[in-house]
């Protein structure tokens, strides 16, 4: 089975926009594009409006405006064609918790419309070994850990070929071998042409895994681009490291250096399109001593950072 042809970009939000009661704005007028094929990452702190845009996005709650495009269909009129399409796991998992793990899969797969009955054991065998769950198939669910119900509700999103897979901060609960695999499980999946939208506050999942990425702050939209555009646009800065931290700044900025920041002994600053040899010897002409000096590409999680002024976890 091979995966649907659809035309333009999988999912499309124009002007979404949630307030809640007492005037609360959770997603502020947010316009993404996601193209065809890409693993891309939805970025930003907890509490920055990311999962109630995914549930917008599923037809889970209403917006207050704005439009919704799911491959290439007006969400929510839509739905029941398109959703058969789309795999999510939002918010964590909900299971039976007396039931067994196969047992799950088979009632979902059951649920759906579209699902073939006479394939559901063969594919939820496939789905549960995809995401390394063979050996706990068969133990009731209210005995799995965090990350085994993780692993369990994505091997639901994963009982049907999809076009497009919605996950909603997919390695949480995940010991770092089960964050490696499912990261793997991600890439194999886009492999195979299926576009990936997956939320994190992780900044390691969007470096490691994503093509594309989006910037969400305080409910606002700040920034969606490639991972290669976003990398070509962090210059490198000049970095100087020095017990003459004052005599350094001054020189430097003497010979066009601008932004200059002094953390400890250590002097960085923009050198724009300047050839650094000219700094090395307008510091050594000043009889500044010098310990260590170079350019520094600045990080991810500094470019993001800089957008909004909020800290990432950059942990596994």
């Amino acid at each position: 089975m091979t995966v649907t042809e659809t035309t333009g970009s999988p999912l499309v939000t124009r002007g979404l926009t949630k307030r809640f009661r007492g005037g609360q704005v959770a997603v502020d007028a947010v316009d993404l594009e996601v193209p065809a094929g890409s693993v891309f990452g939805f970025l930003g702190p907890n509490g920055s409006g990311k999962t109630t845009t995914i549930r917008m996005v599923l037809g889970l709650i209403a917006p207050t405006s704005g439009e919704v495009e799911l491959l290439g269909q007006p969400m929510p009129k839509a739905q029941l064609q398109v959703l058969p399409r789309v795999g999510a796991l939002v918010e964590g998992p909900a299971f039976y918790p007396f039931w067994s793990g196969v047992a799950n899969l088979l009632r979902f797969d059951a649920a759906d419309r579209t699902a073939d009955p006479r394939t559901r054991k063969v594919r939820a065998g496939e789905a549960l070994e995809r995401v390394g769950l063979s050996n706990a198939a068969g133990k009731k669910v209210r005995a799995y850990s965090l990350g085994m119900k993780q692993r369990l509700a994505i091997a639901v999103a994963l009982m049907q070929r999809r076009d497009l897979l919605v996950l909603d901060e997919p390695t949480n609960g995940l010991d770092p071998q089960g964050t490696r695999e499912v990261r793997n499980l991600i890439r194999e999946l886009a492999d195979d042409g299926t576009t990936i939208f997956t939320s994190t506050h992780l900044l390691a999942e969007v470096e490691q895994v994503c093509t594309h990425a989006a910037v969400m702050s305080r409910g606002r939209l700040i920034r969606q681009s490639s991972m290669a555009e976003l990398r070509s646009e962090l210059r490198p800065r000049l970095v100087v490291r020095t017990p003459d931290v004052t005599k350094a700044a001054e020189t430097l900025k003497s010979l066009g250096v601008t932004d200059l920041r002094t953390v400890g002994e250590t002097v960085e600053g923009d050198a724009g399109e300047l050839p650094i040899d000219k700094f090395a010897a307008g510091l050594v002409a000043a009889d500044v001593r010098i310990h260590g000096f170079g350019l520094e590409r600045p990080s991810l999680e500094e470019a993001f950072v800089a957008l909004t002024g909020e800290g990432f976890d950059v942990a596994e």
